[in-house]
């Protein structure tokens, strides 16, 4: 049927879903790019009496070394939701806890901008507070990837919060695909030398990151501290 010989009230319904359909897709994305907040976090986010959640981890006195694989310390009946981790930035330390008890350190690298609160991509920042695993995988060139759920609720407020007060340009992103992985290939000496080499992300040996993709799952928490 021809535009022309539809009645004016079809042609108003059409342009109405269309224009519906097309700013929807706009919307999300520009959401999954980082510029404006998803709409699935619209009421944690634009919320007055939503705080950030309060710390989870009692930081361990010192770095818990030990040449036990993790396999052994947690055992075979592993119960995966028992776990949490903990990453220190100032320390270069993640520390893994079953049941809120540290059991094993090891030593990290970060982005070559590594303190301060993430704000915006590009900064070379690693978000603090709460977050979670949403989904971990083998990496190609970083031996495992265990990917963070930022920018959450608590990453949008401190975002926004930014943007108003003038420490970041209104129109920068949030940024996201924070996560913690493993070195290229042979490149072991850049935790050894504490080399800050990534954009953000948390960065172990290979031999590290797979013991804590060894008992990390999706919806594990991951507390990060200054």
């Amino acid at each position: 049927m021809r535009w022309k010989k539809l009645p004016e009230s079809a042609k108003i319904g059409l342009v109405t879903v269309l224009s519906i359909v097309a700013i929807g897709a706009i919307y999300r994305s520009l959401a999954r790019w980082g510029y404006i907040v998803p709409v699935s976090l619209w009421s944690q986010v634009f919320c007055e009496t939503c705080q950030s959640q309060p710390a989870y981890h009692q930081p361990p006195t010192k770095f818990i070394k030990t040449e036990l694989p993790i396999a052994k310390i947690v055992g075979d009946n592993i119960n995966k939701s028992q776990i949490s981790i903990l990453i220190e930035k100032s320390k270069h330390r993640l520390t893994i806890y079953r049941d809120k008890q540290p059991i094993k350190s090891y030593p990290i690298v970060l982005g070559d901008n590594p303190k301060g609160d993430k704000f915006i991509e590009g900064d070379r920042r690693t978000p603090e507070g709460i977050l979670h695993i949403r989904d971990l995988y083998p990496h190609p060139e970083w031996s495992k990837f265990l990917w963070l759920d930022y920018p959450n609720a608590d990453s949008w407020r401190k975002h926004l919060s930014a943007k108003q007060t003038g420490k970041i340009p209104w129109y920068a992103p949030i940024g996201r695909d924070v996560g913690i992985h493993g070195v290229p290939t042979k490149s072991e000496d850049l935790i050894d030398k504490q080399i800050n080499w990534t954009w953000g992300c948390v960065s172990l040996k290979n031999t590290d990151v797979d013991e804590v993709y060894l008992v990390a799952r999706t919806g594990t928490l991951v507390e990060i501290v200054p």
